[in-house]
């Protein structure tokens, strides 16, 4: 299938490693041009060696910025006032009990996790709808759905993004724009690796994988954590010409750990 995304210009926020590095890969061999972002200068610079190393003819661009902060992106756009793909990946999280969340956590998540992409979409949404034609994808989680009991302020800012995204697709209307959202479930990239790492206790990661899965994931259908090539796949569609009727949507790559037929 040829996802006609030859030369179109994306920005996948947060893109140096795990799934928005994988994304930015996706879309790179799909021929699109990729600006890869990353908090470092030092960081971008190792992602696109990567990049170029797995795809030696990528089309690549980096930008070190914090996007969680108004001003890098207001930097960012002043560099590239329009993109026709925005991936708004950027995110982090922090299994911690809802009694030990101090409020500078509830705005720093928010401010990471949602406003990133607010910000981003105001900043690249009117181009694409004067040009009549862009994607948007946020990059959400299941656990937007189904609340982490471990982190639920990760989780209320996942709900957040499902909104601004419907919201989003709403505003688009008409046009030749979609907006939709991909949910992963549990996906084995470097953040979840730190995360067995700390709460594992001295476990292999396969032993870690196995509890999990039996204890705090236990719907699963899969029983694994996905690769983070699994989502890219997705989100490479979704941003590409052959998804133009998916719209409004969010779309999960969960491997079956929402218990729901919708």
């Amino acid at each position: 299938m040829n996802l006609h995304l030859g030369n179109k210009l994306a920005l996948v926020s947060g893109s140096t490693k795990g799934i928005g590095f994988a994304i930015a890969l996706g879309l790179a061999r799909e021929g699109a041009r990729v600006i890869v972002n990353g908090r470092s200068q030092e960081s971008v610079d190792e992602a696109l060696a990567l990049l170029r190393k797995e795809q030696p003819d990528a089309k690549l661009e980096g930008f070190a910025g914090d996007l969680s902060r108004r001003e890098d992106i207001d930097a960012l756009v002043a560099r590239h006032p329009s993109v026709d793909v925005l991936v708004n990946n950027l995110g982090i999280f922090d299994p911690k009990p809802f009694e030990d969340i101090p409020d500078e956590d509830w705005q720093r998540f928010y401010d990471v996790n949602v406003m990133s992409g607010v910000r981003l979409s105001r900043a690249y949404l009117p181009k694409m709808k004067e040009k009549n034609w862009g994607r948007v994808v946020f990059i959400s989680s299941e656990s937007g759905i189904q609340i982490p009991v471990e982190m639920i302020h990760y989780g209320m800012t996942k709900t957040a993004q499902l909104a601004l995204s419907r919201g989003l697709a709403e505003s688009c209307a008409g046009t030749g724009v979609t907006v939709n959202s991909v949910l992963p479930g549990p996906t084995h990239s470097e953040g979840v690796s730190e995360m067995a790492t700390k709460m594992a206790a001295g476990k292999s990661f396969a032993e870690f994988e196995k509890i999990f899965f039996e204890t705090a994931r236990p719907s699963s259908l899969i029983k694994r954590f996905a690769t983070t090539e699994e989502v890219a796949n997705m989100v490479v569609y979704v941003c590409s010409e052959a998804s133009s009727a998916t719209n409004g949507a969010a779309l999960r790559v969960d491997g079956g750990v929402v218990r729901s037929a919708f």
